[in-house]
């Protein structure tokens, strides 16, 4: 059946439907931070940072551009430096943790955080993992807890026979992963890692990322990390640090952060630009 000029015309004239817009970005943790001080020393300042929900970000930058200071302060494990300061705000679903109400000991109940060297407890593997929930006073069964943290950290098949063995008798990469077990088992919100991988060989870094990238099904992620090829393999997210000299000392400051495909194929600022490029380091 042939169809009419008058019916083609008619259907021209119905709009197309518009796409739906897009959906705004949802953040375990806003960071507004105005400056960090150690005493009267400036180590960071005009660093804004958001960790978006469900995601992994990542924060990279030369050594002492301050990426594991601003890091650290996202649960306030910079508090116990004394001389630590911060001016600014940091909101964790919407709270601001610096208010002066606010446990800093519940802060990292819900943002649990791993090391750049693996820090297991001397006691067994099951004690390491189930310190926290004694900590907490878990209700549940502590050992299906154990055993589930354990498999979430891919390590449970290489130590379910040996799991009153010490954790330190681990190698270096199942000693993270046992790090990671040990955050994880208390269900935090967030995942904080400086520098995971660093201390690790090739094979047990690897292992590590593929864990990265299964873990942010459950939980938003935040990791430190000097390898930029690490960075696009994990981040979804990447902000870049870099360190002001002008005025005699060494201090951190935010320069970019964007989605990792375009702080690496299209950053906005000249000095991101030499960084990627490996001009400095």
């Amino acid at each position: 059946m042939s169809v009419s000029f008058v019916e083609t015309a008619a259907a021209a004239a119905v709009p197309a439907q518009a796409p739906a817009p897009a959906k705004a970005p949802e953040y375990a943790i806003r960071a507004d931070i105005k400056s960090i001080h150690y005493g009267k020393f400036l180590a960071v300042r005009d660093s804004a940072v958001n960790v978006e929900k469900g995601k992994i970000t990542g924060f990279i930058g030369p050594s002492g551009c301050g990426k594991s200071t601003v890091l650290r302060s996202l649960n306030r494990m910079n508090d116990l430096i004394p001389i630590f300061r911060l001016d600014g705000a940091v909101h964790f679903l919407g709270q601001d943790i610096y208010a002066s109400k606010i446990d800093p000991v519940v802060v990292r109940r819900h943002i649990g955080m791993v090391f750049q060297q693996p820090n297991p407890f001397s006691m067994s593997i099951f004690e390491n993992v189930a310190f926290g929930l004694r900590l907490n006073r878990y209700k549940g069964n502590v050992a299906e807890r154990v055993e589930w943290s354990l498999r979430r950290a891919g390590l449970w098949e290489e130590v379910k026979d040996k799991l009153k063995q010490s954790g330190l008798a681990l190698s270096g990469g199942q000693q993270q992963r046992l790090c990671i077990a040990r955050a994880i088992a208390t269900e935090p919100t967030v995942l904080l890692m400086d520098e995971p991988c660093s201390a690790l060989d090739p094979i047990a870094t690897r292992i590590i990322e593929e864990l990265m990238l299964e873990l942010k099904d459950e939980y938003s992620v935040a990791i430190v990390t000097h390898n930029m090829q690490q960075a696009m393999r994990v981040a979804d997210t990447t902000a870049f640090f870099s360190v002001d000299i002008s005025k005699g000392g060494r201090t951190g400051f935010l320069v970019e952060m964007g989605p990792t495909r375009q702080i690496f194929d299209a950053p906005q600022q000249e000095l991101t630009r030499e960084y990627v490029r490996g001009e400095f380091s």
